[in-house]
């Protein structure tokens, strides 16, 4: 993996989600490039963070560059980037990946041998890297992860966030252009 820009997660949300996309993640092996992201500010109504520091999102608030893993509706794990130092509280979702390293362990645990269900998605992305509540505050660039951004630039979509109730509008989903590997197709705000 090449090493890490200093600094490289004390971007603001938006700036680093656009940014995550084509990096490559991987949890003890497994694991591939990222493909789409999700921005969530401390100033955003849809963050968990919008209302302060509370026992789940405590890591929000800790040192940028670490996970901050949450249950979704008490079912999936999701993994999210903690940055922007200047403003505690910022993060970013990771909503897919392309699979690329670990394959037979990512369908072992998700039960399925077709790649495109692998990642495709925060709960099923978590669910294939084995990632659970224990990486909660964990270094995103030290064991048991293993971070490399990308090298090159990549075509990037951007469209509103989904599955949120609150600033819907915001167009803080980026997505690599043309990915089959994304959990749903991006929908571009008329404009």
């Amino acid at each position: 993996m090449q090493s890490l820009p200093v600094g490289f997660f004390e971007q603001d949300a938006v700036s680093l989600a656009r940014a995550l996309i084509g990096a490559e993640l991987y949890v003890e092996g497994a694991g591939g490039r990222i493909v789409e992201t999700e921005a969530y500010r401390a100033d955003d109504a849809a963050s968990h963070s919008f209302r302060g520091v509370t026992p789940r999102n405590r890591a929000m608030f800790g040192p940028v560059g670490h996970a901050y893993v949450y249950r979704s509706y008490g079912i999936h794990w999701c993994l999210n980037i903690v940055c922007d130092g200047a403003s505690a509280g910022s993060a970013v979702l990771l909503r897919a990946i392309e699979p690329l390293a670990g394959l037979d362990a990512m369908s072992r645990r998700r039960g399925t041998r077709t790649a495109r269900l692998l990642c495709s998605g925060p709960g099923r992305l978590t669910q294939a890297l084995g990632i659970d509540g224990g990486h909660d505050g964990l270094a995103i660039d030290q064991a048991p992860f293993a971070f490399a951004p990308s090298a090159v630039a990549h075509p990037v979509q951007a469209g509103p966030r989904i599955g949120i109730t609150k600033a819907v509008d915001e167009p803080w989903r980026f997505c690599l252009a043309g990915s089959p590997w994304l959990s749903r197709p991006v929908r571009i705000a008329a404009g």
